[in-house]
């Protein structure tokens, strides 16, 4: 029976998950909201919940317990001197959690978790801007193999990356065989067909 159990598991080890709610109370404190699987979000949950309090007690020991789960210094700053006088008069509930349905591959219950009252903007163009500038152009391509050829002419590559080097050469040899046997395919096309009287 699970009598006065509190936590769950998250299918990690105890130090793999507190690190993992360290890092990801981080996370939702700096950008403001987090998409996560629904259990972590609600484990999650109380993790900032305990944090934000914290900083609303503004000493030195209580800013001394909120760097032991939030590691990144601006973040910690950030959390004492704007989110703590944002929730100054909220006496808790400062986390909401929104369920975003199943994720494709393995069904894993999806949720976002946002902090209330959140001023930053959902972030929706600068992933679409972000998918049009990822896509390299050819010019980019050739430029990036040309890189690569010139990188393994100046010293000797080893391991994964002798092995790139020569997939990448190789590449370039077929393309310059193919672009011969074209040109020659052309010239044998403009050349007039040979009378076999004249011999």
């Amino acid at each position: 029976m699970r009598h006065r159990i509190r936590q769950r598991k998250l299918g990690v080890v105890t130090k793999h998950r507190q690190a993992m709610l360290r890092n990801m109370t981080t996370s939702l404190l700096r950008e403001e909201r987090v998409v996560t699987t629904l259990p972590r979000a609600k484990e999650l949950r109380r993790f900032a919940e305990k944090v934000i309090t914290l900083s609303k007690r503004e000493g030195l020991h209580a800013r001394r317990q909120a760097a032991a789960i939030v590691r990144d210094r601006a973040v910690l700053h950030n959390l004492f001197d704007t989110l703590s006088g944002r929730y100054a008069e909220r006496p808790g509930g400062y986390t909401r959690i929104t369920k975003l349905g199943q994720r494709i591959g393995d069904g894993a219950e999806m949720a976002l978790i946002e902090l209330v009252d959140s001023t930053k903007p959902l972030r929706t163009e600068k992933k679409a801007e972000g998918k049009k500038k990822s896509a390299p152009a050819a010019g980019e391509k050739g430029a990036a193999a040309g890189a690569a050829e010139s990188g393994a002419a100046a010293g000797p590559a080893k391991g994964r990356t002798r092995k790139l080097v020569d997939k990448l050469k190789g590449g370039l040899g077929r393309d310059k065989a193919k672009a011969k046997s074209a040109k020659t395919d052309k010239l044998r096309k403009q050349q007039p067909p040979k009378d076999d009287n004249a011999k």
